[in-house]
């Protein structure tokens, strides 16, 4: 009977890697939907992407180190804060799935705010994002942040010199304010070039099931590639303070990027393994006078595969 326990238990065991691998190959595929002429191009583009077996053994290695980075938030109440920017495409989503992938969503969370609505507009200007910083024992990622302000309410004309020179005094301080107060946080803006940036654009337009992720505001943001460039090396040179300095990630390569990214994340925080009660499952109870009712079909979803 053990050894027959012992079997199935392996054999479910192995179906489940491999599920959790289906998993990693399905978030993976990006292959677009392209005509052979814009694959070909895009190709001729990376002909030094990263190898997929190098890659994904080191993605699992680090998302280890992620649960362990998680447990040590946890034990100690550590507050952690990672702000996310870069140009439109340049792969900040596709970096914090693979930070939160396996981590328990009520610890690290992600934040990503619509635009501020009539009310919001008029408050001071880092109010909404207040409630959402993290409290003990959490991880949060903001995908954009204030810096907004920086890049694009101020080229596109949602801010005026006013409001963006009050920022770059302001932002400092209230960095300074948020570390003092205890939390960790890092600052990583996503580098992609001029072509790649056009080649991913083209992607998003001919792959149906990537057509969602381009705005009207993604599209402007395209026009006016040179007033980013200069709106962000003013924010570099005005926001890299020694409390809380920027951080570049190169994206041209997405595989690249996750990993060069998350490497840097772990080395830029002091976790230390935490020892954990080694977990037994118990003996379920049994009621021999306890039968299990038949449920009506019309409960259960069709068995279509």
């Amino acid at each position: 009977m053990t050894d027959e326990f012992e079997t199935t238990t392996f054999d479910w065991l192995e179906a489940e890697l491999q599920d959790t691998l289906d998993e990693d190959f399905e978030i993976e595929f990006a292959e677009p939907m392209l005509s052979m002429e814009l694959r070909k191009i895009y190709r001729a583009q990376h002909p030094e992407m990263l190898d997929r077996k190098v890659y994904f053994r080191n993605l699992l290695r680090l998302q280890a180190e992620l649960i362990k980075l998680q447990d040590w938030v946890i034990e100690t109440g550590a507050k952690v804060l990672v702000i996310m920017e870069g140009r439109d495409s340049a792969g900040k989503g596709g970096v914090i799935k693979r930070i939160t992938q396996r981590l328990n969503p009520r610890v690290a969370r992600v934040v990503a705010l619509p635009a501020p609505n009539r009310r919001e507009q008029s408050q001071w200007y880092f109010q909404r994002y207040v409630p959402h910083l993290p409290a003990g024992g959490e991880i949060v990622l903001f995908d954009r942040s204030w810096y907004n302000r920086a890049g694009v309410e101020r080229v596109m004309g949602f801010a005026d010199d006013t409001q963006v020179e009050q920022f770059f005094e302001d932002v400092p301080e209230f960095e300074r304010m948020l570390v003092r107060s205890g939390i960790i946080v890092l600052k990583y803006w996503f580098s992609i070039t001029d072509e790649e940036q056009q080649l991913r654009f083209l992607m998003r337009i001919h792959d149906p099931m990537k057509q969602w992720k381009l705005s009207p505001m993604d599209l402007e943001s395209r026009v006016r590639w040179e007033q980013y460039t200069k709106a962000k090396e003013e924010m570099f040179s005005r926001t890299n303070i020694p409390e809380a300095p920027w951080y570049i990630v190169e994206g041209n390569d997405k595989k690249r990027e996750r990993l060069n990214c998350i490497e840097h994340l772990l080395t830029q925080i002091p976790y230390t393994d935490v020892a954990s009660e080694r977990v037994a499952l118990p003996d379920r109870e049994y009621n021999p006078d306890y039968e299990r009712r038949v449920l009506p079909d019309e409960l259960y979803v069709p068995k279509i595969y």
